[in-house]
């Protein structure tokens, strides 16, 4: 019998590393930028990921949408995450920042837009810049409010990486279409 709070991992490669995804009975805690190696991508996942238990058969969905998404497929990611180590604010950037499509960018004032604080730019970009679920939250996408790249925890060059690899235009907008926060 699985206790609530068992936590659960996989590392696999895809062509452009290793990756780690560090999940709950909850859903996604946690997923990790391509890696150099298992062991890199192992500890990018955090400290949690010392008491969770290796099940690669719990993630084979996830697995195959990550090799699509790093092959340049546009891909969508489920819905289950545990935001249970995120504060409220975090929480909203973080399914405002979802909203932006593949292929798109949105600001950093789009984002505090979006959550009804529209001068909460900058703490938007904290908030991103601790987002646990990289790619299945894109905060690659969020680009500062005058089209440059703005900043991303796993380097600007990473960063155009993954917005080269979804062919979103090399000028980059600075704002994402039009979308409803309720939808």
């Amino acid at each position: 019998m699985l206790m609530t709070d068992t936590l659960f991992y996989t590392i696999f490669k895809t062509k452009l590393g290793w990756i780690g995804v560090l999940s709950s009975l909850a859903g996604l805690r946690a997923v990790t930028l391509p890696q150099n190696t298992q062991k890199q991508a192992f500890n990018s996942l955090g400290e949690q990921a010392n008491q969770a238990v290796l099940s690669p058969e719990l993630f084979s969905d996830l697995t195959e949408k990550f090799q699509d998404y790093y092959s340049g497929k546009e891909t969508t990611f489920p819905d289950e995450l545990d935001f249970s180590n995120a504060s409220a604010f975090q929480k909203l950037v973080w399914q405002a920042a979802r909203l932006i499509p593949y292929g798109e960018t949105g600001s950093y004032g789009w984002i505090a837009r979006q959550i009804g604080k529209p001068k909460a730019a900058r703490a938007v970009g904290q908030a991103l810049g601790k987002n646990p679920f990289l790619i299945v939250v894109p905060c690659h996408r969020v680009i500062a409010g005058d089209g440059t790249l703005g900043g991303f925890g796993g380097g600007l060059a990473m960063k155009q990486a993954l917005l080269g690899l979804e062919n979103t235009p090399l000028q980059y907008r600075a704002h994402a279409p039009t979308i409803s926060a309720q939808s």
